[in-house]
């Protein structure tokens, strides 16, 4: 009986042998640098001399502060149209899953992006974007329509930058729906097909259900590319023109870390306030995805 309750022991004690380096790193990496931010949020410091405790007064100074806005309204801008890499992912992953012919190829030029670096589609978009000779350009002038300078136009540039940034994040997406889809169950489609369920029913009431898994993936990390865009803006514009395509991201490494006087405590507070936006979003995704396996 001995033997037998060491034995239990041990096969309870073993899994958290193996998530033990893994929980520490997080807890190390992750939890406690969050609420390291959320106590220097409270400092005014340069991140050499002595901290001096200001209380909520880098919030209150956030509240008047218009550079801030402009990078939230460019961080909901980011957050609302980044959403369209999802289904943009879904259908190509359901055009990739035929067996046609040259589909090797074709799965091999979709999966491109995701395997460049953000600096290179940044590089590889401000030359696309580029007035003189820009293919976007070259097309437009081709048509007989005047060049835009994207990425010096306030009215433009931010927009221009999304679209950069959904062409590896839809890919990401294609990965992540083509993996879901070799776990759909044959049989349901089949019973589906019994019913005469077809085209958007088979889609909508067969195939998606059964996707939930990836589909929540997909959103999670959309959000989190969309909140913490930095790359693509600091290649592509470096927060200009005049400010105008900054993001939060990149308005607290501007605050905390560049010309601005290294005001640690301001861009942590603006850290902590995309945390909680993140945390926000991401929570309500999570509750209406729970109400919705209740209802079911």
């Amino acid at each position: 009986m001995a033997g037998l309750a060491n034995r239990i022991n041990q096969r309870a004690l073993a899994p958290w042998l193996f998530l033990a380096p893994g929980v520490l790193m997080f807890l190390f990496y992750v939890i406690f640098p969050v609420f390291q931010s959320i106590g220097l949020s409270l400092y005014e410091w340069d991140g050499l001399g002595e901290k001096s405790y200001v209380g909520m007064g880098n919030y209150v100074e956030l509240m008047d502060d218009e550079a801030f806005y402009t990078s939230l309204k460019n961080n909901v801008i980011w957050l609302v149209l980044y959403m369209l890499a999802i289904p943009a992912g879904l259908f190509i992953a359901l055009f990739l899953n035929q067996t046609v012919w040259g589909i090797r190829l074709y799965k091999s030029l979709f999966f491109f992006p995701f395997v460049i670096s953000q600096v290179v589609v940044g590089l590889v978009f401000s030359w696309f974007y580029d007035p003189t000779f820009g293919l976007m350009n070259v097309v437009l002038k081709s048509i007989g329509l005047d060049a835009i300078a994207v990425l010096a136009d306030e009215r433009y540039v931010t927009y221009g930058i999304i679209a950069a940034g959904l062409w590896p994040q839809t890919a990401y997406c294609m990965i992540l729906y083509l993996t879901g889809l070799n776990a759909v169950n044959p049989e349901q489609i089949e019973a589906g097909r019994l019913d005469n369920a077809k085209g958007w029913k088979m889609l909508w009431y067969v195939i998606l259900p059964q996707l939930k898994p990836a589909t929540f993936i997909a959103v999670v990390v959309t959000v989190i590319g969309a909140l913490r865009s930095f790359d693509l803006i600091s290649i592509m514009t470096d927060g200009g023109p005049w400010g105008s395509s900054r993001v939060l991201a990149f308005y607290m490494y501007e605050q905390a870390f560049s010309e601005y006087g290294f005001r640690m405590g301001y861009g942590a507070a603006i850290a902590v306030v995309l945390f909680l936006i993140m945390i926000v979003y991401i929570a309500g995704f999570l509750y209406k995805m729970y109400r919705d396996e209740q209802d079911n």
